[in-house]
């Protein structure tokens, strides 16, 4: 006789996580999480150009947004990264080692935005 324990059978989380899926280095993002903006910028410039290209700086922090939903890779390199998603705005938004409480204000408004990709800044 066969238990649970000998089954094939996977329950629902175990079978949508699969073997190949991207690897996150967690002691990476911790430390990427602390970066100062201009520390992050220059780290996606050299390392992650596509990303550099999408960088806004909303504040202190960067955000980073796509028009459609992307791959698994990319989101585990934007977390590896130190970005985590912001479901209410749809974006990828990094800190920058400056935490500050939730708001429903539109940060872009409350403070100074830009792409510094634009501006040719490192």
């Amino acid at each position: 006789m066969k238990t649970n324990s000998d089954s094939e059978l996977k329950n629902r989380t175990a079978q949508r996580i699969q073997d190949n899926l991207p690897r996150i280095d967690f002691a990476r993002r911790h430390r990427n999480r602390g970066l100062p903006t201009e520390s992050l910028l220059r780290l996606i410039r050299r390392e992650a150009p596509d990303f550099w290209e999408l960088a806004e700086v909303v504040g202190k922090w960067v955000w980073i947004q796509f028009e459609d939903r992307q791959p698994r890779e990319i989101t585990a390199a934007l977390a590896e990264y130190g970005f985590h998603w912001n479901n209410r705005r749809q974006v990828w938004q990094h800190p920058c080692g400056t935490v500050t409480p939730s708001s429903n204000q539109n940060p872009r408004r409350k403070y100074r935005s830009y792409f510094p990709a634009d501006m040719n800044l490192a």
